[in-house]
């Protein structure tokens, strides 16, 4: 009897897939091309913007400021106007009053930061709050001088309220102890606003159910805010502590140029207000560069300090 046999199918080795499912050509795993460049086209107009409206102008500022003025306009002077800058008392007493900013930071971060907390909370009239709070940061600088002007001068509605319980009047403006503190509470005021709607959006991310623990456990208001509202908010504060301290820095010129002119006696310069001095009145952009470009180191190393302690302690909590 004659035996039929199959042919044994012979087994290759699997060699290399070329292709995928609906990619033909193309290793799996390996993303086409056109996807690994998306992300870099996307941010590419971001880029080319900062570079050119921002990066390039401060590389041609810091190199100005290494330039003379007048008569040595545009020759290399080195660091001459560094040596003069911090040579006069008063670039002096505008980085001094920076010191006093940095110091008055956590005041212009916290009374935004406690409103919020109450309107988050919704304590009665919140919604009011919330249009009333905002109001200020809609206002012109000018504008908002012109009124504290009149509210603080010497014979003006405040001075006549500490007169009525007893207390002698303060010359806000004209005293050189008193001046620069006026002008800041003034900006304080006028911008919390936008820090209050930056934290309002931070309360939008916090797990309610963590306060109702808190407050299910017997927590006062303190030990919430300490324990759960900071934690929770670490990421928000370090935004808010950034660009106030910022504001502060760059954005009192038209309070200081209202209200008191950089005086009494130079007590109310900020690097700003000086660097317009320079250029706009003396007519020295060279010298204007360069406390331009110390301003900016200064800025840069108060915010990385201040972004190194704030995740530090967010770290220990």
């Amino acid at each position: 009897m004659a035996v039929s046999s199959s042919p044994t199918p012979v087994r290759t080795a699997p060699g290399p897939r070329t292709g995928g499912p609906g990619v033909p050509g193309t290793r799996r795993g390996v993303r086409p091309l056109s996807e690994r460049l998306a992300p870099y086209v996307l941010v590419a107009p971001a880029v080319l913007v900062i570079g050119v409206f921002r990066l390039y102008p401060l590389a041609l500022g810091v190199n100005f400021s290494f330039t003379g003025d007048g008569d040595r306009n545009g020759q290399a002077v080195g660091l001459d106007n560094y040596t003069v800058l911090f040579a006069d008392p008063m670039f002096r007493e505008s980085m001094r009053n920076v010191g006093l900013l940095v110091l008055l930071l956590p005041v212009a971060v916290l009374i935004p930061g406690l409103l919020a907390t109450f309107v988050y909370l919704r304590v009665p009239g919140h919604r009011v709050y919330r249009g009333v709070y905002f109001f200020p940061a809609v206002l012109s600088p000018v504008i908002i001088g012109a009124i504290f002007n009149l509210l603080l001068a010497f014979d003006g509605p405040v001075n006549a309220l500490l007169a009525a319980v007893g207390l002698g009047p303060v010359d806000w403006l004209g005293d050189p102890d008193v001046a620069i503190f006026a002008v800041v509470g003034v900006h304080i005021w006028a911008t919390f606003g936008m820090a209050l709607v930056v934290f309002l959006a931070g309360f939008a991310t916090l797990d309610a159910s963590l306060i109702d623990a808190a407050r299910v456990d017997g927590a006062s208001l303190p030990k919430v805010i300490r324990h759960v509202i900071v934690p929770g908010l670490s990421r928000t504060i370090q935004f808010v502590v950034v660009t106030t301290m910022i504001g502060m820095l760059t954005s009192m010129f038209g309070l200081v140029y209202v209200m008191t002119g950089g005086g009494p006696e130079g007590s109310t310069y900020l690097p700003e207000y000086y660097i317009w001095f320079q250029q706009g009145q003396m007519s020295r952009p060279a010298l204007a560069s360069a406390a331009s470009t110390v301003l900016f180191v200064v800025m840069l190393v108060v915010g990385m300090l201040q972004l190194a302690l704030l995740r530090r302690t967010g770290r220990e909590d």
